[in-house]
């Protein structure tokens, strides 16, 4: 696989997000730019689940690492770090890796810092230390790595980040992380991961071996409604951002929120059991939900 083909197999990925990351009414630069973002974002993630294993060694091999490198995920993000300050020319040099490359211009376009993108990386990072999460003010603390700087970087891009929007924002973003959480129980815990709080898991009485069951029982699907609720109200927090923009950024909006509310209401069509399969909304539900929010914010 050639650096052009892993990097077209990451973008690739945008098809399968809960809404699409640049979908094609917004402007053309806005497109562009936003995708760059999404590169960036999509490989860091990739990385941080050991999804480079077999297929990443051009990835190690750009970010000047022995290719068989590509199954060392410390290594692999330390690089890939390494490669990012290059796009904020800290050395001097261009950036190794094509994605790096093509952010390059989005950065220099929109002034835009280093500290979303490495907060990124420091979440992917915490994802081979830190396997459970103690508190739900834990998780939260997570997401402002791992969620809430892809965002603020659609803020910087289009133009239209102020301190209140970045505090909405922020809502929508843990909101439509801990949905993910939810959606992707099982597969998180094969890779030794849980995202349900412990103190929560103690209220309703659930352990990890619950989790590892075909199909949830009464404990767990109480449990995954109480973390939904909460999205729920993180997402009613960051809605009114919807009504404070205008044009084609606002659709763009909407449809963050509608598809976090489309994927909670799979997920309570499913009975919140998120361990027989992973829930996902159908196109039709999400299209309502976008309008339900553009008419509720209009």
């Amino acid at each position: 696989m050639s650096g052009d083909v892993a990097t077209r197999a990451v973008l690739d990925k945008a098809a399968r997000e809960n809404f699409p990351v640049a979908p094609v009414f917004l402007p053309r630069a806005w497109r562009r730019d936003l995708m760059a973002v999404y590169g960036f974002a999509r490989l860091v993630d990739d990385i941080g689940d050991g999804d480079l294993a077999h297929g990443g060694r051009p990835d190690a091999r750009l970010l000047g690492l022995d290719p068989e490198a590509a199954g060392d995920r410390i290594a692999m993000l330390d690089a890939f770090e390494a490669d990012l300050r290059r796009v904020f020319g800290a050395d001097g040099g261009g950036p190794r890796h094509p994605l790096l490359a093509a952010l390059r211009p989005t950065v220099e376009r929109h002034a835009l810092t280093p500290e979303p993108f490495l907060g990124l990386i420091a979440a992917n990072r915490q994802d081979q230390q830190v396997g459970r999460y103690p508190t739900y003010a834990d998780l939260l603390a997570y997401c402002e790595l791992s969620a809430n700087p892809v965002g603020r970087l659609v803020l910087s891009i289009t133009g239209t980040s102020t301190p209140e929007r970045v505090r909405r924002s922020d809502a929508v973003c843990t909101a439509l992380q801990i949905v993910e959480h939810l959606q992707d129980v099982a597969e998180d815990l094969r890779r030794d991961r849980i995202y349900l709080p412990a103190e929560d898991m103690r209220r309703f009485a659930v352990d990890e071996a619950d989790l590892a069951r075909p199909t949830a029982g009464t404990n767990v699907r109480e449990l995954v409604a109480f973390e939904a609720d909460r999205a729920r109200e993180l997402l009613a927090e960051g809605t009114p951002l919807v009504g404070s923009v205008r044009g084609r950024l606002r659709l763009l909006l909407a449809g963050f929120v509608g598809g976090g509310r489309a994927a909670l209401r799979a997920v309570e069509a499913a009975g919140y059991d998120v361990l027989a399969t992973s829930p996902k909304a159908a196109t039709s539900v999400l299209l309502r939900e976008v309008g339900s929010t553009l008419r509720r914010e209009g």
